[in-house]
């Protein structure tokens, strides 16, 4: 069955319609290459090549995760920006706070002691990360973290549940930030779509 890209539309300030738009196309990348690597798999694997050191069974199986992972933290991630509006907050404050919902006010505050301490660890984990940094319900340890991903498929924990999601490849920020990734993950944060967020929270908390 084909995988089909889903429509988003640009309703945010964090990030301007040009970079949006780019970015959307990156993604829609992410489905052809799901899409040929199913049809490759199902018609051509050549499973005899099958090798832990490389070769083309192993090459398509690494490119199946690879691709749709991406598909699906672009996903999440698009679904951030496109329900937070176009608010132009950069400030931290009390309208920010005053937004959590029950839900993901439990899991924050019961998890990282306050909303400052989580924003401060996202913050950092995102400063540190080269592809993402993921505010996710790991269910295991039933704890939630701050994950950071190099690549869409490497670091990932297998049942963390994704609760906020911020892409933090440079193709999704440096035609509007250059190298001020600070700014994009302030701007981010401070323009989270908290209901949203609370939907997500819900699920797991």
């Amino acid at each position: 069955m084909q995988i089909t890209a889903k429509q988003f539309q640009h309703n945010t300030s964090v990030v301007s319609k040009k970079q949006f738009e780019d970015h959307t196309t990156l993604y829609e990348g992410y489905i052809k290459m799901a899409n040929l690597t199913d049809e490759t798999l199902s018609k051509d694997a050549k499973p005899n090549t099958a090798n832990a050191s490389g070769g083309h069974y192993r090459g398509w199986k690494k490119t199946e995760t690879y691709s749709i992972n991406g598909i699906i933290l672009h996903e999440l991630y698009f679904q951030n920006l496109e329900s937070c509006g176009m608010s132009h907050g950069q400030g931290v404050s009390a309208p920010v706070l005053s937004s959590l919902g029950a839900k993901t006010s439990e899991l924050i505050n019961g998890h990282f002691g306050s909303f400052e301490k989580w924003r401060e660890d996202f913050t950092a984990c995102a400063t540190s990360a080269r592809g993402w940094c993921i505010l996710a319900y790991e269910q295991r340890t039933a704890t939630c973290r701050n994950i950071l991903l190099d690549t869409h498929d490497e670091g990932n924990i297998t049942t963390a549940f994704p609760i906020i999601v911020l892409d933090m490849y440079e193709h999704a920020y440096f035609l509007d930030y250059g190298t001020g990734k600070d700014s994009y993950i302030n701007r981010f944060i401070n323009n989270l779509p908290w209901r949203l967020i609370e939907e997500r929270a819900a699920i797991v908390a």
